[in-house]
């Protein structure tokens, strides 16, 4: 299916930025699991734009969930969650209709889609449409946290202001559910911030790095070749709009490396099969080995930009220049990174169903 991610929990996502609404239909959950929805809206509150150092565009993002929900639990068939688009310009647009946007879906889209996809604001490639990813991962994350399993992600670096490291996990992780701008360093929201605010005084983006933390998966999670936990969680990452890098552990790093230095050594501590460090990320031949797995996302800086550039009119096949007009964000990785917890949480539901069954995360 071309919009469906997931063999044994799946997510089918429809909408465009400008059409009527976003959403998501969400398969094979247990029935029984409970849904909170003051959860799920207070998860779309953390992705809406936050001030002068994200899109003008404000959605109040008030869901509907249409089916697979009775008095308060999954009733084990499809979830559908609908969000309406409440605050659109489209005429902000027009211009697109001829003229691409560089870095952007515009002119892969009219290719792919023959000039009849809807251009406006992105259509389907638009970051929208990531606010039905985060309702329906938001479904299931306290069905993980109920197994044990949490997923964390801070701002590592945005614009070269880096933030610090996970250490204390359970801290931290605590300190990333509170809310806020999503990292561990106060000090780092700051600098960050400056240098959104620089970019967009200057009609320029800035792009960064997600770093997300799983802690509580079970040993033995995973398939070798395809069906690999890196494979599957990269695959679930890469639908995230200006995501172009994923690295487990100390990823690239490691080709600048030994083996000795690589290797993560095992030990027993408490009667239980450890690594001393975590290289790896968490995960041995495509199987996670019961350390917290670590993952990494480049996230490109915003294509739509105010700057003049060159592009070309698809109508009269012409070189062309073209000044975006409408509102984008200077900045989308610290708005990223609960889409990322959501994404994950998602996959994690797949390969957790197809280890252990469908039933396993639920009441039954």
């Amino acid at each position: 299916m071309k919009n469906t991610f997931g063999h044994n929990v799946s997510v089918t996502l429809f909408g465009e930025s400008h059409g009527a609404s976003v959403g998501a239909v969400v398969d094979g959950l247990a029935p029984g699991l409970p849904v909170d929805e003051d959860f799920i809206a207070v998860m779309l509150t953390r992705r809406r734009p936050q001030g002068r150092i994200s899109t003008a565009r404000q959605e109040a993002d008030r869901f509907v969930i249409e089916s697979g929900v009775f008095e308060g639990k999954t009733t084990g068939t499809p979830v559908c969650i609908r969000i309406p688009n409440e605050d659109t310009r489209s005429a902000d647009y027009t211009a697109q209709r001829r003229l691409v946007r560089p870095g952007h879906a515009d002119y892969t889209a009219a290719c792919k889609y023959h000039g009849y996809e809807d251009y406006r604001g992105g259509g389907h490639f638009s970051g929208r449409v990531t606010a039905a990813l985060v309702a329906a991962g938001a479904l299931v994350i306290p069905a993980l946290a109920a197994k044990g399993i949490r997923v964390a992600t801070h701002v590592s670096r945005l614009g070269g202001v880096e933030d610090r490291p996970f250490e204390n996990l359970c801290v931290d992780m605590d300190r990333l559910a509170a809310g806020g701008f999503p990292v561990l360093d106060p000090s780092a929201e700051a600098a960050m911030t400056e240098r959104i605010l620089n970019a967009r005084e200057n009609k320029d983006s800035v792009g960064g790095v997600l770093e997300t933390v799983v802690t509580g998966l079970p040993v033995g999670v995973g398939e070798p070749w395809f069906d690999t936990v890196e494979g599957v969680l990269s695959h679930a990452l890469f639908s995230i709009p200006a995501i172009k890098g994923v690295e487990f552990g100390d990823g690239f790093a490691l080709a600048d490396t030994t083996g000795s230095a690589a290797n993560d050594a095992f030990r027993v501590v408490d009667g239980r099969i450890v690594t001393v460090t975590n290289h790896n990320g968490g995960i041995n031949g495509g199987i996670t080995n019961s350390m917290p797995v670590v993952v990494r996302c480049a996230v490109k800086p915003t294509p739509t930009i105010g700057l003049c550039q060159d592009s070309v009119d698809l109508i009269d096949g012409t070189n062309a220049q073209l000044e975006a007009k409408g509102r984008h964000d200077p900045c989308i990785v610290h708005r990223a990174a609960v889409v990322a917890d959501c994404v994950v949480a998602l996959a994690l539901c797949d390969l957790l169903a197809g280890r252990y069954g469908t039933d396993w995360l639920g009441a039954v």
